[in-house]
Order: structure tokens, then sequence, then C-alpha cells
């Protein structure tokens, strides 16, 4: 507030005190809001805990202290605000709880904020009723953004009069043939496509064949930027767009709660409560949905490693805890089942704590002392959960490779180790390292959030994507300007039918 303080100086004090009184009163409000309802919510008798009703309300509350706060303070306008009243059309390959869908959703919410009529469709979707996609879909209805289904006249007309499109993830560009057929061509000089993905398995043709086509590809990283050019050149045959590199920010909202000292502390205890561990206890988390990829069978085994070495050297340090956020035992996945089981033959069962996938992970980076991002192979495309650490001044430990490289400084703001089983024991070292260097543990976090300050913020984002749109716009415009509306044609629906239906191969692959 302190800022927002210094920015009114103009302002006569009777403004500043009750600008004063104001944000005191909704800090307590959001305080006590946050207290109230964890407590309520953190009653699991098996220790997977899901938070994604812990803090809605308080969320709710600090969104109205976010609402209020841009409302009387002097900001300079956003980056985006030449957008207003632009259209623009985001197409997705599903919508769930994943980096992908998430922050195209948070995407949608910046435009919506300067007034963009913005409209979402999601291209691969369940035939039975989602809780998840329900929530996330009622989340964008309640800010504006209009959700239309994928394959109806409605999305097929917006993709037609739409000042910009936006493809998410590889896999989105199967929606241009299935769905604008004919019309594909009109389209795809206003399609700025943005990229996540690091995987092999992505490189199809017919999923990506249009790239060379569409005005630009936004990517993560300069190295998943690169992979993808070199990629596509060698074993596709095809060239890259224009492409440009925007590295992720947190949101706003994020950065309240993490440098609310009272809410990190409420969020802290209740969840340690909720696991079982003291307040002097150390905990690792690693917080990806579970899969191969995100390494959480390596990072077991680094830590019980480390336990070992803790007994050996008869070290004196507090009692360590790994907590893997992101379990979901209703998948029924191998992966999940050997999990449990290392943990058990192990015995370490009072040392590992599996938490169920949540869209809510501040209360976790609150309560834990250190982030492992075990990423294998390539790495992650960026990691938005490692800057979202560094937000709450946690160490990273993490595996040298991919976008990882361009957030952390090794050393600094982490430490890191090679992908792969030769990294389990560089890791468990590191563990025993945080756990026995307090000092040095908690100048990495601080190092980190003063990172995060200077490059990993959501306006930071924003002012790279205004760039790109602004670009884009331009050049789209410039593209359009001698085209007759008789050139153009008029927006018509040219099947008999409202919907297009995808035959069930085509989604069982897309199932990826």
């Amino acid at each position: 507030m302190a800022k927002h303080a210094s920015a009114a100086v103009g302002w006569g004090h009777h403004h500043l005190q009750k600008r004063w009184l104001l944000a005191l009163l909704l800090m307590l409000t959001v305080s006590m809001v946050i207290a109230f309802f964890i407590r309520a919510a953190f009653d699991s008798c098996e220790r997977n805990v899901s938070v994604d009703n812990v803090i809605r309300s308080a969320r709710d509350s600090v969104q109205v202290v976010d609402k209020r706060a841009r409302q009387i303070a002097a900001a300079k306008p956003s980056p985006l605000s030449f957008m207003k009243s632009k259209i623009v059309l985001l197409v997705s390959h599903e919508l769930s709880l994943s980096g992908g869908p998430l922050l195209l959703m948070e995407l949608a919410f910046l435009l919506r904020s300067v007034g963009a009529e913005v409209n979402w469709v999601t291209f691969m979707k369940p035939s039975e009723t989602d809780e998840v996609i329900y929530s996330l879909e009622h989340k964008m209805l309640d800010r504006g953004v209009q959700v239309f289904s994928a394959f109806g006249k409605e999305a097929i007309d917006t993709a037609l009069r739409a000042d910009l499109v936006v493809l998410n993830t590889a896999v989105a560009g199967k929606w241009l043939d299935y769905v604008l057929k004919e019309d594909v061509h009109r389209v795809l000089p206003k399609v700025l496509w943005w990229i996540h993905e690091m995987r092999g398995h992505y490189f199809k043709l017919e999923y990506v064949k249009h790239l060379p086509s569409v005005a630009g590809a936004m990517i993560d990283s300069h190295v998943t930027a690169e992979y993808w050019k070199n990629r596509t050149q060698e074993r596709l045959k095809i060239k890259m767009p224009e492409t440009y590199v925007v590295h992720l920010g947190n949101s706003n909202e994020l950065m309240q709660v993490a440098e609310d000292s009272v809410a990190k502390r409420v969020l802290r205890e209740h969840v340690r409560e909720s696991l079982e561990v003291r307040n002097d206890d150390l905990l690792f988390a690693l917080i990806n949905s579970v899969s191969r990829g995100k390494g959480q069978d390596l990072f077991l085994r680094s830590f019980y490693e480390a336990l070992q070495l803790i007994k050996q050297k008869k070290m004196q340090v507090p009692p360590l805890h790994a907590v893997i956020v992101g379990s979901d035992m209703s998948a029924h996945t191998k992966l999940e089942m050997e999990l449990r089981d290392y943990v058990t033959q192990k015995k370490i069962q009072d040392r590992v704590h599996f938490v169920n996938k949540t869209l809510t992970v501040a209360p976790y980076l609150a309560a834990v002392d250190v982030l492992v991002q075990n990423s294998q192979g390539r790495g992650e495309c960026f990691g938005r959960i490692t800057i979202e650490a560094m937000a709450f001044q946690l160490p990273v430990l993490g595996t040298a490779a991919g976008g990882t490289m361009e957030i952390v400084v090794n050393g600094t703001t982490s430490l890191l180790h090679p992908a792969g089983k030769e990294g389990v024991t560089t890791l468990a070292k590191h563990i025993v390292k945080l756990a026995t260097h307090v000092e040095r543990r908690l100048t990495i976090g601080k190092r980190g959030y003063e990172r995060v300050k200077e490059r990993f913020l959501e306006h930071h984002m924003a002012e790279r994507i205004g760039e790109i749109s602004k670009e884009f716009s331009s050049r789209v415009s410039e593209k359009f300007r001698n085209v007759t509306s008789e050139e153009l044609g008029d927006i018509k629906w040219k099947s008999s039918t409202s919907t297009v239906s995808l035959p069930a191969a085509i989604l069982f692959e897309l199932d990826t």
C-alpha cells in the first residue's frame, strides 16, 4: 500500500485517511475469511488434501482489494489497452487445471480488463459433465468471457469476424481444418499461435501444418522456440512463422498473497496442521500433475537417499517431509500406484504426503520450505510453478533443462541437478545441503523473490504480449487494407447443421 500512497501524493489528507482505513478494513476481512474457510476445508482423514474451495471466499475478498486499489491508484495504462473493443477468439484444445489452459484464461482476463470482446472455445471436451470444466467455464462467464461450442455456428462466425485468434498449444491446430474447413485461409492471417509443448509427439504435420501461414507464434522460452524452429525444419520440412518469446509472469492475485505475511502465516499453519507436520519441520514439495515427465518417482528416490545420508552422518536437522501436490488416486494410474508402493516399501509413510490436484497452489507454497522442479527429458517449456515458488521466497531445486534455465540462476536462486537417474544423488545432496544450511536456504529464497520482482510479474508479461499484439495487428491490418468487402465475402455457415461432430478416433488421438 505504500506505493499506492506515494502515487497519490496530490490527494488531500482526507482521501489518504480514507484509503488507509479502507485498506486496513479489507485486509482484516481477507485474513478473517482465509482463517475461517481454511479451517473448515482441511478436514481430511486420508491427508489427500484438495483446497480448491479453501480460499475461494478469501480470494474473492483479495480481488475486491485489488479492484479498489486499481480504482484509487494512479496506475499507468495497461499495455493491452489498445485492444479495447477488439474481438478476440481463444481456442484451447482442452479446459483443465494444467498450465496451458490456465495461461490462456489469464490472457482472457487481461484482455477483458481493457475492454476487449473475448470469446472462448474448447476443442476437446468429454461427453459427460465434468466438474472442473463446469467450474472454469463459469469463472470465465463471470468475468465476461463468452464460452461457445468449438464446433457451433457462433465459433465459426466469431473466427471470421475476429481481430485476433489465439490458438493455445500445438494440438489446437486440428481445430482449423475440422471446423473452418474451406474458410481456414481467411482466418490464418490473424492467428497468433501460443505454443507451450516440449514433447516430441507434438511434432506432427497434421497438428501444425498451418504454422507457416499464421501471422505469428508465441513461445514461453528461448530454448523451446529454438527447439521448435529446428524440429519443424528438420523433421516436418516447414518453417516457423515470426516467432516471439514471452516469459510468463505471476498474477497480481498470487503476488498479493505471497507478500501478505498474515495470509501466509494463516495458510502455513492450517496446511501443516492438515498434513500433521510441525511448524519447524522442513517440507520439500513437488507441485505438478503426477506423470513420468514431472519426475515424482525420481524425487522420492532422492528424498529417501537424503534421509539415509542424514541418518548415516548423524546430522542434527529438523524432520524432513516430501509433499507431492498433483496426485489423483481416482485415475488409478500405474505411476500413482508405484509412488505409493515405493513409500510403503521404504517405510517413509510418515514423511511423504500426497495431495490431490488443485487449482489453488498458494496455500502449499506458503506452507513448504523448498520447491523441487524435477521435470525430466527436455524439462519444462517454462515452468510457471517455479516463479510462483520464488514469489513465496522458496529456494528451487530444479533440473538443468528447458525453461528452468532461463528463470533461475544456479547457486543464487536455485541449485540445479541433471535430469534422469544421474540426477538422483545430486538432488539428494542438495536436499541435505538446504536442510543443514538454514541461512543459505533463506538467502536463496530472498534472491529468488527479487528476481521475480525484476522479471516475472504480470505486467512484464502483459507488456511483452502488448508489444507483440501491436506489431501483429499492424501486419494484419496491412494485409487486409486493400481487400474489398466482396472479396472478403459474407460470413455464412456452409453446413445444414449448427454443430460439427469429430470422429471418435480423432478424439481418442487428441487425448494426449
